[in-house]
């Protein structure tokens, strides 16, 4: 590398189900791109491979970059070992330090929420905002906070873990709610994520139909937007449940501005029906934090894993 201009910044999302890495210039232009699906419960597999991709996307290129790693999960600040990560193999592992050996370069890793919340405060929906909260709602759901573009983690690199704490306020039928991965039950996850959704369908729809469809959230959706009566009160449900969630992070932290990701972020009357949700949920009788799209998709965990590298 010549010079600032040519610095090359290579970014990898381990995710559950695939590993995506991306090459970026300095000023955010695409150079390279590759994606394959996780080696499930592989741990040595998953850092042979990410060492492969990131060869591949410096190959194509021609250069050599630095590398930078969101995480389904958190290290402890003080071991380095893995915890609380939804792929449970990486759990007690040194997973930075192994990377800096696979790759043979120093890592800068976080979790995949927070590069999303990065990603967003540099150059997407969240540009201009000092304090970003980027919320991914998808398989599962997690946030991350960026400050002045920069993650935000605490001192137990634990910031924003919204999806497990307990669904606030519940009711009498939201009690223990469902068993999640954490050993825990009732967290906001098991609430909020497209499956929890498509499953609460279901398990209402059982009760009225013989044998009902097992239909995706996106086909749910088309049902409250043709009128059926069952999908909207579950729409509605699924509603406040969010605005609930959020609720705990808006009374503690009140960001500039929430930036939704992650599949259930594709539905576009969450931006309609949520915001007055979420300001019935918050102490404050105000609410007037935008509530927007991210602006690179599922693009923008990988994209803000290369931007820790942006000093």
């Amino acid at each position: 590398m010549t010079g600032a201009e040519d610095r090359m910044l290579v970014g990898v999302d381990w995710g559950g189900t695939k590993i995506e890495v991306v090459a970026l210039g300095e000023a955010g232009a695409e150079l390279a791109r590759v994606r394959v699906a996780t080696p499930r419960s592989d741990y040595d597999g998953c850092l042979a491979l990410i060492a492969s991709l990131v060869g591949q996307v410096e190959s194509t290129t021609g250069r050599t970059g630095t590398v930078g790693v969101g995480l389904p999960g958190s290290l402890d600040p003080r071991t380095g070992l893995a915890k609380g990560a939804s792929s449970t193999w990486l759990n007690g592992r040194p997973v930075e330090s192994d990377l800096e050996r696979v790759l043979d370069r120093p890592v800068r890793t976080s979790n995949d929420a927070d590069c999303f919340a990065v990603s967003e405060a540099v150059d997407g929906s969240g540009a201009g905002y000092r304090v970003v909260l980027g919320v991914i709602i998808g398989t599962g759901t997690g946030a991350g906070i960026a400050i002045d573009g920069r993650a935000h983690h605490g001192p137990n690199n634990s910031a924003a873990e919204y999806g497990h704490n307990q669904l606030p306020r519940p009711d009498v039928s939201e009690i223990p709610g469902p068993a999640c991965y954490c050993g825990r039950h009732g967290c906001v996850e098991r609430w909020v994520s497209g499956p929890s959704f498509a499953r609460d369908y279901h398990q209402h729809a059982s009760v009225d139909l013989i044998d009902p469809p097992r239909l995706s959230a996106k086909e749910i959706l088309e049902q409250v937007r043709s009128g059926n009566r069952l999908a909207q009160l579950v729409w509605d449900r699924y509603l406040d449940r969010l605005a609930r969630g959020l609720s705990i992070v808006v009374n503690t932290l009140d960001p500039d501005v929430i930036v939704l990701g992650g599949g259930m972020s594709n539905i576009p009357e969450l931006y309609t029906g949520l915001p007055a949700r979420v300001a019935g949920a918050t102490f404050s009788p105000c609410f007037y934090t935008p509530i927007v799209p991210a602006t690179h998709g599922d693009s923008s965990g990988v994209r803000g894993a290369a931007w820790l590298w942006k000093d």
